[in-house]
């Protein structure tokens, strides 16, 4: 399965960091991982090193023969616009600039269903609904969507924008029967960005095989991710717990959730 021959990984100090450490190591043969936090010791074939992707000379420092970048890093929860500002999108544009100077071909980025937080529940989705973000966590990640198009068109830099869901060990809540990415099909999915010959400019939303869905990755079955797990097993035991009743309560209403809350609907 070996793919490429150096990977970097930014925000490897995260879950989804830690998780994809362990499953794309068949992927490359040397794989590089960074973030301002602390990170475990390197194992053979890995590199650690801390940077500030905030910093452009830091981060062109981190590009070096690399064939491909999985970009994890960043403010993952709502938060100031300034904090979000120098994080998300200061730091998104220093990868693309950064991979664009060093020659990278390929970037694999983790964006988020907050880029599209704020259609109904009811709406169904694909990759061509034009974003409405629910935040300014969501903004930065529809903003970085837009650099990944504009590199792709101008640059040639490939890219898969990857519109995750809920990933975590299990789904917690009704919400979560249609947003939920377990984090093997999350493993799966990001190899098939990177293995697939061709992949050009792809927005992709991040879910397991879950039989509740809002969103439609038909326009990328070209990828050839077929996600293996499913919300349903967990749907009798998120119904016997209490949840928002009050269908008048934006939380119900958007997708965006609990990002929803104080809203009017």
């Amino acid at each position: 399965m070996l793919i490429h021959n150096r990977l970097l990984i930014t925000g490897a100090a995260g879950k989804l960091g830690r998780h994809l450490r362990q499953a794309l190591k068949p992927c490359c043969r040397t794989m590089v991982l960074t973030d301002v936090a602390p990170m475990e010791a390197p194992a053979e074939n890995e590199e650690v090193r801390e940077a500030d992707l905030r910093d452009e000379a830091a981060a062109l420092g981190l590009m070096r023969d690399v064939d491909a970048i999985v970009h994890l890093a960043g403010i993952i929860v709502e938060a100031p616009f300034d904090e979000i500002l120098k994080s998300n999108i200061v730091g998104g544009y220093n990868v693309w600039e950064g991979a664009r100077r060093a020659g990278v071909r390929r970037i694999v980025f983790a964006s988020s269903c907050h880029a599209v937080g704020m259609y109904r529940r009811d709406e169904r989705l694909d990759a061509q609904s034009p974003k409405r973000p629910d935040g300014f966590y969501g903004l930065s990640k529809a903003f970085t969507e837009d650099l990944a198009r504009l590199y792709y068109d101008r640059h040639g830099i490939e890219a898969a924008c990857l519109r995750i869901g809920s990933c975590l060990p299990e789904p917690v809540d009704a919400r979560m029967l249609a947003t939920w990415l377990s984090p093997d099909d999350l493993a799966l999915l990001v190899s098939a960005c990177l293995s697939v010959p061709y992949l050009g400019f792809a927005v992709v939303y991040g879910m397991s095989a879950n039989a509740q869905t809002w969103w439609s990755n038909d326009s990328v079955d070209y990828l050839g991710y077929r996600p293996r797990d499913s919300a349903e097993s967990f749907r009798g035991k998120i119904s016997a717990r209490p949840g928002p009743l009050d269908r008048d309560d934006p939380q119900v209403i958007y997708q965006a959730g609990s990002f929803a809350a104080g809203l009017k609907p």
